[in-house]
């Protein structure tokens, strides 16, 4: 659910929201790009600090103090009237989306599962899909009531979920008498691998500290090619329907079908994650999708027909579904839980410069040359190479 509200009010309509502010405001690509580039900067650097808050406090209190942030900025984006208010207003979007969700959401699925872990990471991220699915009625409440009335309504229902969302929230299976997966607690005890033990032990092959994980090649390895796949997801987001509707014509509700494809594709690489997670090796099957952005950027760069513009649909869905979950399992998997909520905190500051920098160079890209072909290229390039580096990134042996 907490996902679920990010995605269908804000993540998966940035760029209607931007093409609707350079039409009222006149304000440039590059302008528009840098307020989400800036938030996703905030993010990163509020991941190590949300990470160890999450660890300490439990994600229950982070995520309803986030979910009342993003509520009450949704409000004050309805009303403003300057570049500068704008940049305000989508810093707390950006910081209440955060402790409100991804982050926070993940350290507690890590918590309560284990064997099954992937497969929960991407149900988890249904909400996100779901929420794209009903982007198209979003686009049409702006078409029809303006963007302000839009983001107004949306800061309301954000503070009104806030409390009931969050209140089912349990930080460790410990906490409320269970184990993880599940497991009936006699065979937790007696039947169950003590390496497996992890929520009760606390420490169960997972590194000592943060830093030991910091020293290792793998977390840099990781975090890089996810960051490539950030760089490619946030130009994705920001300049989507600028690109369709103002360089190739096509209309809105086109982009909203672009959107509602993409987002079904990823609901079926998010389905598919348990089956691929649980036969092949997460880090190869990773590479591949790495590969799928690429491919699906050259579609997008170089389109000249609406099957084009689909298969980039289909490809960029399919790869961010199978891919996310993957490399959150990844971490996991290499590095244990202790301390999980931290190293994903410091990964997400590298993952964030590369959702930072990618928007804005695709926007002066675009500003200077009049179309997107040379900023998506290079956004295939950037697919390769995450591709490779995550091909790269073996598991580390744990040093004590």
């Amino acid at each position: 659910m907490a996902h679920f509200i990010g995605a269908v009010l804000f993540i998966h309509i940035f760029s209607v929201y931007a093409l609707a502010l350079e039409e009222e405001f006149g304000w440039s690509k590059v302008a528009l790009a840098g307020a989400f580039a800036l938030s996703r900067l905030e993010v990163g650097l509020l991941g190590p600090v949300q990470g160890w808050l999450v660890d300490r406090y439990g994600a229950r209190s982070i995520m309803r103090i986030g979910l009342i942030i993003l509520g009450l900025a949704s409000l004050g984006f309805s009303q403003i009237d300057s570049l500068l208010e704008f940049y305000i207003c989508f810093f707390a979007i950006a910081l209440g989306s955060s402790l409100g969700g991804f982050l926070s959401v993940t350290v507690v699925l890590v918590n309560w599962f284990n064997r099954h872990r992937a497969k929960a990471l991407a149900l988890s991220q249904l909400g996100f899909s779901f929420g794209g699915l009903l982007a198209p009625v979003t686009i049409l409440v702006i078409e029809t009531l303006g963007w302000r009335a839009t983001a107004g309504w949306s800061g309301i229902t954000i503070l009104f979920l806030a409390w009931p969302v969050t209140k089912i929230i349990d930080h460790r299976p410990e906490d409320v008498g269970e184990t993880p997966d599940g497991i009936p607690r006699d065979r937790f005890e007696h039947e169950i691998p003590n390496s497996a033990k992890y929520s009760l032990s606390g420490n169960f092959g997972s590194y000592s500290s943060t830093i030991e994980v910091l020293k290792t090649k793998a977390f840099w390895l990781i975090s890089v090619g996810h960051a490539a796949a950030g760089t490619i997801v946030g130009t994705v987001i920001v300049h989507i329907a600028l690109h369709l509707n103002q360089h190739l014509g096509f209309s809105l509700g086109f982009v909203g079908a672009v959107i509602t494809i993409m987002t079904i594709m990823h609901i079926f690489g998010l389905l598919g994650v348990g089956f691929f997670g649980d036969r092949y090796n997460k880090r190869i099957v990773s590479a591949v999708c790495m590969g799928l952005h690429a491919i699906s950027l050259l579609l997008l760069a170089y389109a000249e027909s609406i099957w084009m513009v689909m298969a980039f649909a289909v490809l960029h869905g399919i790869a961010m579904g199978v891919r996310g979950p993957l490399i959150q399992a990844i971490r996991a998997d290499y590095f244990g839980v202790k301390n999980y909520g931290a190293v994903m905190g410091w990964s997400l500051v590298i993952v964030t410069i590369g959702m930072a920098i990618g928007p804005v160079f695709a926007g002066y890209m675009a500003d200077q040359t009049g179309s997107y072909v040379s900023a998506f290229t290079v956004m295939a390039i950037i697919g390769g190479f995450g591709s490779i580096l995550l091909l790269l990134a073996k598991k580390p042996s744990l040093a004590r």
